[in-house]
């Protein structure tokens, strides 16, 4: 009988060649729950600002196994105790750590499955593959979840300084092309080391950590919170809530026999656990099936969702104003009368033309668990303090910008 040679490699325009370590990481990762995430992209609608940014979640799973395969043996060649099955879990939990992300990632968890989160599909969908698999996966959840006893591991896949960091910023600084997003994850692979079960860093690595903090800030007003991209997601989030309610009024869109039913619905994590279908038919959904809706209803006979859908397709975005303090309700609702008053709409229409929100961004919250220095004496210090560099205490702070979209085009 012929047998399949599962020790494949991948090239990855980030680190070359990735290995695959073992035949479990192959299947799980020809399995067509994993296989979805070539059709969701990493970085949603920003290629519209930055046209390069069209790589997938898929790409990013496999960077991000890859930097855990190797701060695994930097911690196992500084004595830390992993064995086999912990290293085999690890690299599993963060190759599925974002395996529940919707289409175009965080605009579906406004719109279609309210107050259900990635990370609780990824969750299930683990549990799911875990039934799959006969429980080789037992571990791995374990260790996503935050409850095996070596915290470290999950601090590799979930932490302020995790291997799902390290790989995004580098990915996403190469794609969009914005230089300020990249740090040197080897450096800070090499300085990781365990101290009282928790995931630490040797002082010599303290300026890369300091390199890194500020590349996510940067990447956060650059790229991720870019005022061009908030209004393209802005515009969607609208078309996918407008789409929702007046499918739930008992309009007939066009859509995806599971895009249908999360249109006509409105399910809570609850129905989740209660419904196990309700996971086959999320899993259905990806970018494709978007997209695919929203050029159909661009001609729906709805003037606020057919206009929304032109808009998107042919990228003429909201005009958006980002600015420090919050913005006056009264030029919000001056820009909607005026767009009631030109375009005969109502009061709820036009306000999927006119809103103001804001938007949070924190490069290091020293409220979560910390990023610990470790000194050659062997004490501990929090980078924010240890730094004598930066002030990386500024870092932490919490800023929060406000905005006001409009369209441009239907004031004139």
């Amino acid at each position: 009988m012929k047998t399949t040679n599962k020790r494949k490699i991948i090239n990855d325009p980030i680190y070359g060649f990735v290995t695959l370590p073992d035949d479990l990481v192959y299947d799980l990762i020809n399995h067509p729950s994993f296989q979805r995430l070539r059709r969701i992209k990493q970085l949603g609608l920003t290629n519209l600002v930055y046209p390069g940014a069209l790589h997938t979640r898929f790409h990013h799973a496999i960077g991000a196994m890859h930097l855990m395969t190797e701060a695994l043996q930097v911690l196992k060649s500084k004595g830390v105790s992993i064995n086999e099955a912990e290293t085999r879990a690890s690299i599993i939990a963060i190759l599925l750590h974002d395996i529940g992300h919707g289409p175009f990632s965080h605009a579906l968890e406004h719109t279609i499955v309210k107050g259900v989160h990635h990370e609780d599909i990824s969750a299930m969908l683990m549990d799911k593959l875990n039934k799959e698999f006969k429980g080789k996966l037992s571990l791995a959840i374990k260790i996503f979840k935050g409850e095996y006893h070596k915290t470290f591991l999950h601090q590799l896949v979930s932490s302020q300084l995790d291997m799902d960091r390290l790989d995004y910023l580098n990915r996403d600084s190469f794609f969009t092309g914005v230089s300020e997003g990249v740090i040197s994850s080897d450096r800070i692979i090499k300085m990781l080391h365990v101290k009282n079960n928790e995931l630490v860093i040797e002082a010599k690595g303290i300026y890369s950590v300091e390199k890194f903090l500020i590349a996510r800030r940067l990447m956060y007003w650059q790229v991720y919170l870019h005022k061009t991209v908030l209004s393209a997601e802005k515009l969607l989030v609208n078309i996918l809530k407008r789409a929702k309610e007046l499918s739930l009024h008992g309009h007939d869109l066009f859509a995806s026999p599971a895009l249908n039913l999360f249109l006509k619905n409105n399910f809570s994590k609850k129905d989740f656990f209660e419904n196990p279908d309700l996971l086959n038919q999320f899993i259905l959904l990806d970018d494709y099936d978007i997209m695919g809706a929203v050029k159909v209803w661009a001609t729906y006979p709805d003037k606020v969702l057919s206009v929304l859908c032109d808009n998107m397709i042919n990228r003429h975005l909201y005009k958006i104003e980002l600015q420090n303090t919050a913005i006056d309700k009264n030029r919000c609702q001056e820009l909607r009368t005026a767009v009631m008053k030109k375009h005969k709409l109502t009061e709820h229409e036009a306000s999927y033309f006119v809103f103001a929100e804001s938007v949070n961004n924190s490069a290091y919250n020293s409220g979560k668990v910390k990023i610990n220095i470790l000194f050659s004496n062997g004490e501990l210090a929090d980078v924010a303090k240890a730094s004598d560099q930066l002030n990386i205490q500024t870092l932490s702070k919490k800023v929060t910008k406000y905005f006001i979209c409009y369209p441009k085009d239907m004031l004139k």
